[in-house]
């Protein structure tokens, strides 16, 4: 009978007896997948929130993820931790008033002029367009827009979820390891929307959402894989997420 590798060791320690030793080992193991997470949500929010903070916050999602995970479970604990770390660093953000006063501002009046010129021209107007008419760079546009969208995201997340939790605690009692169906129809509607708007991007905007999203590769290695700078897929994934913010707002604003 072949020997238990070291990992499986030290999980061994861990679940039968919370062997401190053990824990600390397996915590460093994967702890790239909190500094993975952290850079990858650090790329939407104000440089003004520290990535120790994420870091923390994510820290506490792996330990959370070690502490409820079931080693006898025919599942990859880099696959269930992911989820944990994830989710702990999006709910710290949640519960933080992360956007500034005057983020919410310039937001507010880039969203304001946007209103106004599409209005006077009876189209879609471009980043570059709203920059000039505000006498801001294009960048400012941007970063400002898809901070705001993520910020959007969060609040319907947080809307979604309060929800869920009103319904549950008037019928039943909360399982948190159930899908519920309305929880589910919920995502699935966000995701067909997700879909449309995607779809109305230009063919590189799509290739990049859908290898940062999807395939999980850097801005590094997309710029690889298309033969650009990393600066021009930032350029490029900036684009797509101001687009995306513009066409998520129409769609929410008919349903």
């Amino acid at each position: 009978m072949a020997q238990p590798s070291l990992e499986e060791q030290y999980w061994l320690k861990w679940t039968h007896s919370r062997d401190p030793h053990a824990g600390n080992m397996l915590v460093r193991k994967y702890m790239s997948l909190v500094h993975y997470h952290v850079q990858r949500i650090s790329i939407g929010i104000p440089k003004s929130v520290s990535k120790e903070d994420l870091f923390s916050l994510g820290l506490t999602g792996l330990y959370d993820a070690l502490e409820k995970f079931d080693y006898k479970r025919d599942l990859k604990f880099d696959t269930y931790a992911s989820f944990r770390v994830r989710g702990a660093i999006i709910d710290g953000l949640r519960k933080e008033d992360w956007l500034s006063r005057g983020a919410r501002e310039r937001a507010k009046k880039i969203e304001s002029k946007i209103e106004e010129l599409e209005q006077e021209y009876l189209r879609t107007v471009a980043p570059k367009e709203v920059a000039a008419s505000l006498d801001v760079t294009e960048e400012e546009v941007l970063q400002t827009m898809n901070e705001g969208f993520f910020a959007n995201i969060l609040s319907m997340d947080e809307y979604m979820k309060e929800s869920e939790d009103k319904e549950q605690q008037t019928y039943s009692i909360r399982d948190d390891k159930a899908v519920l169906p309305e929880e589910e129809l919920l995502k699935e509607e966000m995701y067909e929307n997700l879909a449309k708007v995607i779809e109305n991007l230009n063919e590189k905007e799509q290739l990049v959402v859908s290898l940062f999203y999807k395939e999980d590769l850097t801005f590094t290695e997309i710029g690889h894989v298309m033969s650009l700078s990393t600066s021009r897929i930032s350029q490029i994934h900036s684009k797509a997420l101001y687009k995306m913010r513009h066409m998520l707002t129409e769609i929410m604003e008919q349903a």
